[in-house]
């Protein structure tokens, strides 16, 4: 199967299935409460980049935070019957692979898909593609698993229908579970960018997180032993972990000349106070901080993705339809006061849109025993 995919807009495919709608929370709950909490501008940017009205964006965060836990809570329930969950207008869907996981789906309040494979059929074709790597070449510019189609999507450059095939065969997977996505898209570091404040290290990216003792950041700003200097351009501190290629994660620590408060720079003459890092669903909205184009929102497309950049392959971003340029690397991704990532690369610009992948936060945390700084 083939189709093609607009780098600025949501995969949005149609599959077969039993889909019950049903609300959040069951016909019983009432409507969750609009998020009270919100950095102004994060709704500002939410209003002009999503369309919606500051009532529109608090509820659309209120929602989605609901639907997060339900998807958490959901995924450890039904165990080798679930197939991935989204957010499709403000309400959450779950993908399973029988009708008795479909009632528990529906028992939570949530819709219910019933598809073909598991997520862990899903994980396992996508890690066997992940093993080739090495063999994509540069047409085709990374794959992931995506939830609603119940496939694992290769996305390929037009006219590499046949450097795909060949590398779906090299992998060994069964090509009915692998559907090709024609991009017009060459994802690269952002080297250039700020998420937060900038840092310089000879060139210049951005802080993501502060954490207890340093930040993080992206991985392909620095390597081991690198020195970095702040915003002010006075000594701050050095890289004490990097990875990149295979992740994009990094972290520096910092000097006694410097502090670590839990902010993000907002760019509205204000700051964001950071207050955890809960993992949001597919489909929900997402803001990103950096000092090039300040903040921007769109959708968190897919989870997981790997990605064929020209200095080797990177798995475990998440895609996203939020604009990015130089200068945003290593940046803060947000949803609501929850951090989400750190700004990895990307395609296309904040002038006609583009897409744009982070390296989620939390397994940076994990590698590298770091504590997330939270107010």
């Amino acid at each position: 199967m083939r189709r093609t995919l607009s780098t600025a807009v949501a995969l949005t495919v149609a599959t077969g299935g039993l889909t019950t709608v049903l609300a959040i929370g069951g016909p019983a709950s009432a409507a969750p409460t609009p998020a009270a909490d919100v950095p102004a501008g994060m709704l500002a940017a939410m209003e002009r980049d999503l369309g919606l009205t500051e009532s529109q964006a608090r509820q659309r965060i209120a929602d989605e935070a609901v639907a997060a836990k339900t998807e958490q809570q959901l995924r450890k329930q039904l165990g080798a019957g679930f197939a991935g969950a989204w957010v499709e207008n403000s309400a959450l869907v779950v993908a399973v692979t029988g009708d008795r996981e479909a009632a528990a789906v529906r028992a939570a309040g949530a819709s219910a898909k019933v598809v073909e494979r598991s997520a862990a059929d899903l994980d396992s074709t996508k890690s066997r593609l992940d093993a080739k790597s090495g063999a994509a070449g540069d047409a085709i510019s990374g794959w992931h698993v995506d939830a609603k189609s119940n496939s694992v999507v290769l996305l390929a450059a037009p006219g590499a229908t046949t450097a795909a095939a060949e590398f779906i065969r090299a992998a060994g997977v069964d090509a009915a579970t692998v559907d090709v996505v024609t991009v017009d898209e060459s994802p690269r570091p952002l080297y250039d960018v700020v998420g937060g404040d900038a840092y310089y290290m000879g060139g210049r990216c951005s802080v993501g997180f502060s954490v207890v003792g340093g930040f993080v950041t992206a991985g392909h700003c620095g390597t081991v032993g690198t020195p970095t200097q702040g915003y002010n351009n006075v000594a701050q501190g050095t890289f004490q972990g990097s990875s990149f290629p295979g992740e994009d994660m990094g972290w520096v620590a910092t000097n006694s000349s410097w502090t670590t408060p839990p902010l993000v720079n907002n760019y509205a003459g204000g700051t964001v106070t950071v207050t955890g890092s809960a993992e949001a669903s597919e489909g929900s909205a997402i803001c990103r901080s950096g000092s090039t184009t300040g903040w921007h929102c769109g959708t968190l497309q897919v989870k997981n993705s790997t990605v064929n950049y020209p200095q080797g392959t990177v798995y475990g971003l998440t895609r996203t339809n939020v604009c990015a340029e130089p200068g945003d690397s290593g940046g803060s991704w947000l949803t609501g006061t929850e951090a989400q990532g750190v700004t990895s690369g990307g395609s296309g610009n904040c002038s006609f849109g583009g897409t744009t992948y982070y390296q989620p936060v939390n397994p940076i945390l994990s590698a590298y025993g770091l504590t997330l700084v939270t107010g």
